[in-house]
């Protein structure tokens, strides 16, 4: 069947819920396939290195609502079980119909997908500061939506064997499954910065702390009623017909510590349009040539500037590669990169690549949000008039806006309010579009552009 680990906010602990399912199904040898509401790129990182399978991101406003039902068919079919992590609160989306009288707060949410998918929702309470609350929550989490089905709930920081008492003896009329009671946990924690959870590449006891939430799923959660949920429906996928081009390019990825985030699907795509994607990383090496474009994602290239910045080969053959006119582009850390310099949260300031005159400065502030933007010419990937959508997720500005932007970007279904975003060079940079925008589901009908 598949179900869905929502929170009924952000912070009570569905991705430790999460992680610690998969870990105990993994050390028991099942073949689980995971997927995560929304945009994020982190959680998909822990998800993949506990099930050896990349995590799917199921966002509608990226791809489709279609997309999110091919992709989830497409990627569940074959394995014994799924789950799927929510996004934030089970009903937290994005507000639509602003100047009507049918604005909706839950689109692309949580919820969104569960109906989308007809898939049952097991909500994850964080109970460590209430007690007979806790059943007008789940009371009014299963209710108000009379269209999602709820499998169960599972109770976390729950604190003493009376503090759970009081808690079943509230749910008790509700005759809603208790499916887990996890109990306030010291000794688990996944360490954080800025932009969530630190990458599985940079935590050197992730195999202990996955040992830790293995012995905390086999303790804490019912398997009688949990494990029938997650069996994987037969699904037969629609086939997709996508051009390949012939012969292969080369496009040259940059992965390693500083710079992890890309979307498997974006990935799995270039490869079916007949890329051979090379990856290298900018700290310690240069890239193999000959390649025919290069693709620089997110990441943290900030926490790793000076690293970055002694790799001075690799900083001048890039800019030799783009100066030459090789296909580039590069989101939000792959920008910051491809500028003059990185300014760090410590004022240190560290030279980039220099193709892009503008220099990025860490901030406190956070730029979150999704956004939509007219493309404004003609580029590799998007033709002028086109609109696309994509994600803002940073604690960095430019010190200059571009001159010949890209796109014309303003938030998603918002209020109208544009500004200018994505790098074009002129003369022999007429090929390079770096962004801060992170697009997902860029579906080109060919690699022409390469």
């Amino acid at each position: 069947m598949t179900v869905i680990i929502a929170g009924e906010r952000s912070g009570v602990g569905k991705t430790t819920i999460t992680l610690s399912i998969l870990a105990y199904l993994k050390h028991h040898n099942f073949d689980v396939q995971s997927f995560k509401v929304g945009p994020d790129y982190i959680d998909p990182m822990f998800h993949e290195y506990v099930t050896q399978k990349p995590c799917r991101n199921l966002d509608p406003i990226l791809t489709s609502e279609d997309y999110v039902k091919s992709c989830f068919q497409r990627h569940i079919s074959g394995s014994q079980l799924g789950v799927i992590e929510g996004v934030m609160g089970l009903f937290d989306g994005i507000p639509t119909g602003w100047e009507s009288t049918e604005f909706n707060s839950d689109f692309a949410s949580t919820a969104y997908i569960a109906e989308c998918l007809n898939l049952p929702i097991i909500l994850v309470i964080d109970c460590a500061r209430l007690s007979g609350s806790v059943a007008a929550i789940a009371h009014g989490y299963c209710t108000i939506n009379p269209r999602l089905k709820f499998a169960g709930i599972i109770l976390n920081r729950v604190g003493s064997d009376r503090h759970l008492d009081l808690l079943k003896a509230a749910l008790k009329p509700l005759n809603l499954p208790i499916l887990g009671v996890v109990r306030r946990q010291d000794n688990i924690t996944i360490p954080d910065r800025h932009l969530g959870l630190v990458p599985t590449q940079e935590i050197s006891n992730l195999d202990i702390l996955l040992k830790r939430l293995t012995e905390l799923a086999a303790n804490c959660f019912d398997w009688s009623q949990l494990l029938p949920l997650l069996t994987a429906e037969t699904l037969t996928p629609e086939p997709r017909e996508i051009p390949v081009k012939i012969p292969r390019v080369k496009i040259a990825i940059a992965r390693d510590v500083a710079f992890s985030f890309y979307y498997a699907d974006n990935l799995d795509l270039l490869q079916e349009l007949g890329a051979e994607l090379i990856s290298w990383s900018p700290l310690t090496q240069t890239i193999p040539e000959p390649v025919d474009g290069l693709y620089f994602g997110g990441g943290f290239p900030e926490v790793f500037a000076e690293s970055l910045s002694q790799n001075q080969p690799a900083i001048q053959q890039v800019r030799s590669l783009i100066n030459s006119g090789i296909p580039t582009y590069a989101e939000c850390g792959g920008l910051m990169y491809l500028c003059d310099q990185i300014i760090d949260f410590n004022q240190q300031a560290w030279s980039m690549v220099g193709i892009l005159p503008t220099t990025a400065i860490m901030e406190k502030r956070l730029t979150l949000g999704y956004y939509q933007g007219k493309v404004l010419r003609e580029t590799p990937l998007l033709s002028s008039g086109d609109t696309v959508c994509g994600h803002q997720f940073h604690h960095s500005h430019l010190t200059e806006e571009p001159p010949n932007p890209i796109y014309d970007i303003s938030r998603y279904h918002s209020l109208p309010e544009t500004h200018p975003e994505g790098w074009v060079g002129t003369l022999f940079l007429m090929f390079t579009v770096p962004i801060y925008t992170y697009i997902g589901g860029v579906r080109p009908p060919s690699l022409n552009g390469f």
